[in-house]
């Protein structure tokens, strides 16, 4: 790589036990709807997304029920999730121009770089063996696009943009100095709490709504 590492928001992942729950539950909270996505078949799930910028994004993530079951965890989690439990804020994902230089740098273990698929879509992205995001989330998940166009390019304007993103942590210094050795340019604010989580603040046609990574969001 030439030049200084960087890296900077990317989009937001909900994960959801099935991907209609998922879908339903971001239109009643954004007032908008979603665009289909596509499948992951090496990791058994699809998703549906909403744009929140030029290069951000939503992505709603769930368990493919016709694709064969992964000999792995699925990613984001999704395995942990009961049936009847609700959707969530589960990750943040940072796109690198270096993940190899990003993955080396990070002082918590982001999980192995592995090259990934959807569509024409293609792209390297850090997956820890258990599936679940480091630091429940609250630690970015890492990827680099390998296709020029950023696949927020391709969907339409609904009205919905990222207005901030916070995260909680029981050492909030851990995560900021992991953000500074990832040459992290954005907003993303980290403040102290025992329970880890997330909060994605988002201007949509409904107004400033809260997506969390707890049930307790309205």
């Amino acid at each position: 790589m030439s030049g200084l590492l960087e890296t900077r928001l990317d989009h937001l992942v909900i994960a959801s036990p099935s991907l209609e729950a998922g879908i339903d539950w971001v239109r009643k909270r954004l007032g908008t709807s979603l665009e289909p996505g596509g499948e992951h078949p090496a990791m058994g799930t699809h998703n549906a997304l909403v744009r929140l910028g030029a290069d951000r994004y939503l992505e709603v993530l769930g368990p493919n029920p016709t694709a064969p079951r992964p000999n792995r965890p699925r990613w984001f989690g999704l395995d942990g999730l009961a049936p009847d439990d609700p959707p969530r804020l589960a990750a943040w994902v940072a796109r690198t121009n270096d993940i190899e230089a990003a993955a080396a740098r990070s002082p918590i273990p982001l999980g192995p770089i592995e090259s990934m698929s959807r569509g024409p879509l293609r792209w390297r992205i850090t997956i820890p063996p258990d599936g679940r995001p480091p630091e429940g989330g609250v630690a970015p998940v890492l990827i680099q696009w390998e296709t020029e166009a950023h696949p927020a390019a391709s969907l339409p304007d609904r009205g919905c943009s990222l207005e901030r993103l916070e995260g909680f942590h029981r050492e909030p210094d851990v995560i900021r100095e992991l953000l500074a050795r990832l040459g992290f340019v954005g907003d993303f604010t980290v403040s102290g709490r025992p329970h880890l989580g997330l909060a994605g603040h988002i201007q949509s046609p409904a107004g400033v709504r809260s997506l969390e990574s707890s049930s307790s969001s309205p």
